[in-house]
């Protein structure tokens, strides 16, 4: 079916396949990545995406009539929600759309991205549900136009009635992969067939503007972890209003300022604390931005629940 729905020559480099699977490699200037595909029915695949990067680009072109499902395991993932808009899909969520603003530019803000893809080529999809599953009560056609009659994906936020069928979907034995993935895929359907959406269901969205103001944000606060800036700084030297700096960042980061960088600190603390072991506490908590070295290690201790000697010793 991919090789239907998409035209061109940017698409990942298939570095296995069989009769039924397909894993495609990509390599990108901050990362790589790989998707996993199985061929469920006629029309119809299941796709593991796991992406160790900051973006994508390739010269991807939708071609089919589509209705595709996906579902954010973990990080985020940026996408169009208008002209010059964009919103963000983040863990748990389902986001279902024809990819018609689909461009071939996938961008992850916090640098990873693992979730599944679920794909329908219409009318071909129709015909195989028809022939291979008999009786069946979804119509593949109704759902598109309930869930993706605009051009903008719709995004059912922690969708908990929809969570197991994905997390059971990453513990199937070998020998019952293509059976268990079409079963899953049939009670996904029944679920959104019956699914009723609230009116407020859409996410808030932010300009292409205030996304690129928090990515240089982002950029000058993660470049040098020894310097600290607050709120009103920020707010000045990026022209933005408090209110909608906080806002916009933790929409695209998925943690409020400070909490983010004191989790992004942390994370830097304890890849350096073994990778360093000549390094002293109190130098490590310097070069992340702790001038107390017994703050910095109350700190470390409430988010990684140890004290930084305990973590060093367990990583010998």
């Amino acid at each position: 079916m991919l090789e239907q729905m998409i035209a061109g020559n940017g698409f990942p480099k298939v570095v296995v396949e069989n009769d039924h699977c397909r894993v495609f490699q990509m390599m990108g200037g901050t990362g790589d990545g790989s998707m996993t595909q199985y061929d469920l029915y006629p029309g119809i695949t299941l796709m593991y995406n796991d992406f160790h990067m900051e973006d994508y680009d390739s010269d991807l072109t939708i071609t089919g009539d589509l209705l595709c499902i996906d579902y954010c395991r973990q990080g985020r993932m940026e996408y169009p929600a208008g002209p010059d808009a964009y919103s963000y899909v983040e863990a748990g969520d389902l986001k279902l759309d024809r990819r018609l603003e689909h461009q071939g530019h996938f961008t992850f803000p916090l640098s990873h991205y693992h979730g599944i893809t679920i794909g329908f080529t219409l009318p071909l999809a129709v015909q195989s549900l028809k022939e291979w599953v008999r009786e069946f009560p979804v119509d593949l056609g109704r759902l598109q136009e309930k869930f993706c009659s605009g051009r903008h994906p719709k995004v059912i936020h922690r969708a908990p009635s929809v969570d197991h069928i994905f997390q059971e979907l990453y513990a199937v034995p070998e020998q019952i992969k293509l059976p268990y993935f079409r079963i899953k895929t049939l009670e996904l359907l029944l679920y959104l067939d019956a699914l009723e959406l609230p009116a407020e269901s859409e996410k808030p969205y932010f300009y292409k503007t205030q996304v690129e103001k928090m990515k240089a944000i982002h950029r000058l606060l993660t470049g040098d972890l020894e310097r600290h800036y607050t709120i009103t700084e920020l707010s000045r030297r990026f022209s933005i209003p408090t209110t909608a700096l906080k806002e916009c960042f933790k929409s695209v980061y998925g943690q409020p300022v400070n909490t983010y960088m004191r989790s992004l600190r942390m994370d830097r603390a304890a890849l350096l604390l073994r990778q360093e072991p000549q390094a002293s506490v109190t130098e490590i908590a310097g070069r992340v931005g702790y001038d107390s070295a017994s703050k910095f290690a109350a700190a470390f201790k409430d988010t990684k629940g140890k004290t930084p000697l305990e973590y060093r010793r367990e990583g010998r």
